[in-house]
């Protein structure tokens, strides 16, 4: 079974996010990427089907050449090969395109995502790129299992947990819980070493038009101070919420 992993590189949490240029581009400096968490939860789920299985495992990213050292960390944690489409990754739609490009050339059997990226939390790109290719497509999975030609999904749905059967070739888009957090690889020193030597394609992208483009950027209004009142201060509890947080 030959599986492909979708990967975002994305800004760790933890980044402090500025822009530039009148608000209309990213600043990337000081920023610490990392692999999206719902991409790295699929990619440790397809090291399952290649330790159990045997399946193959090839990651592929979006992105200009800044992406390769994630693309070299989730070789180190086990896949086999890269792909890296040598294009910014502008919108959704974009990045669908490019992905479903690299999947018919390479004829995978399991496509694998997370179910959106952290940066802008789209939703959007796993569910294009399958309709796209004209692939079954899970969206939101906690659990996934293939035997044969036949894959046995749980997603989560509205109240509880919906079980499918989807024939391959299939694009999942995962989750945690498709893994646990506890099973998340750490790349050892081997890994590291064999990263270096393991394959990672450059290709160019497919040519097209872009569906939409960025404008402008918007921090969230920062919080107002908080203040406190004294628990049998009723009055001026109800005062505040009417008057300044204008809620009741």
């Amino acid at each position: 079974m030959k599986v492909l992993v979708c990967i975002s590189h994305v800004p760790d949490t933890t980044s402090k996010i500025n822009f530039t240029e009148g608000d209309t581009k990213f600043d990337t400096n000081g920023v610490q990427y990392v692999i999206n968490p719902h991409d790295e939860y699929s990619l440790t789920r397809a090291m399952w089907f290649k330790e159990k299985q045997g399946a193959s495992i090839t990651v592929v990213n979006v992105g200009e050449v800044t992406t390769e050292p994630t693309l070299r960390k989730c070789l180190a944690i086990g896949a086999d090969d890269a792909i890296r489409v040598n294009t910014q990754a502008t919108d959704s739609y974009t990045v669908a395109k490019q992905l479903a490009e690299v999947v018919k050339n390479g004829n995978y059997d399991l496509v694998l995502a997370g179910k959106e990226s952290i940066d802008y939390n789209g939703q959007m790109v796993p569910g294009i790129m399958a309709s796209i290719l004209d692939y079954n497509f899970v969206n939101a999975c906690v659990s996934l299992d293939v035997d044969g030609n036949t894959a046995t999904i749980s997603r989560e749905i509205d109240g509880g947990k919906e079980i499918l059967t989807a024939n391959l070739p299939l694009v999942v888009a995962g989750q945690k819980g498709i893994v646990e957090e506890k099973d998340l690889r750490i790349p050892n020193m081997r890994g590291i070493m064999m990263a270096r030597k393991k394959p990672l394609q450059v290709v160019e992208a497919v040519d097209f038009a872009a569906k939409t483009t960025a404008a402008n950027f918007e921090k969230p209004a920062a919080k107002s101070a908080c203040k406190m009142i004294d628990a049998d201060n009723v009055a001026e509890l109800v005062s505040l919420l009417h008057n300044e947080a204008k809620v009741i």
